[in-house]
């Protein structure tokens, strides 16, 4: 397994509500970031390439991030399935966990937009990456 992979995230102020924390709804665009770095720069996924939709998304608050804050979202892959993948996320303000969260990715076919298999060159690259045993 490579070191951990991380993106960091800038706090923009329109990411603030009126509390002036970061509004619930952006750190899943914060999540979509780093999941997208990482598809690109670990998986191999041409830019403007992603076939992958969003199946599921779980996250669980710890603390606000406010503006002045500088995020860092650790993300690793916890399943690699046949068209599936399960990736986790710690983001982290100042080394301390802010939120920590899980989506599940599919992969589909762009012409059916049904599922398909994740291709073989880009799941060696992940399984490769994170240390994963290939699926019997």
């Amino acid at each position: 397994m490579s070191a951990e992979f991380t993106v960091e995230v800038p706090v923009r102020y329109r990411d603030l509500d009126p509390l002036n924390h970061v509004n619930h709804a952006v750190y899943a665009s914060y999540l979509e970031a780093a999941r997208t770095d990482y598809l690109q720069e670990v998986a191999g996924l041409a830019s403007g390439g992603i076939s992958f939709v969003i199946a599921t998304l779980e996250i669980t608050y710890e603390r606000p991030i406010t503006m002045g804050d500088d995020p860092t979202i650790a993300l690793s892959v916890s399943r690699l399935g046949e068209s599936s993948c399960t990736m986790t996320y710690d983001l982290r303000v100042d080394g301390d966990t802010a939120a920590t969260a899980e989506t599940t990715i599919v992969h589909v076919d762009p012409e059916t937009e049904r599922p398909s298999p994740i291709p073989e060159g880009m799941a060696r690259r992940i399984r490769e990456y994170e240390g994963l045993e290939a699926a019997a």
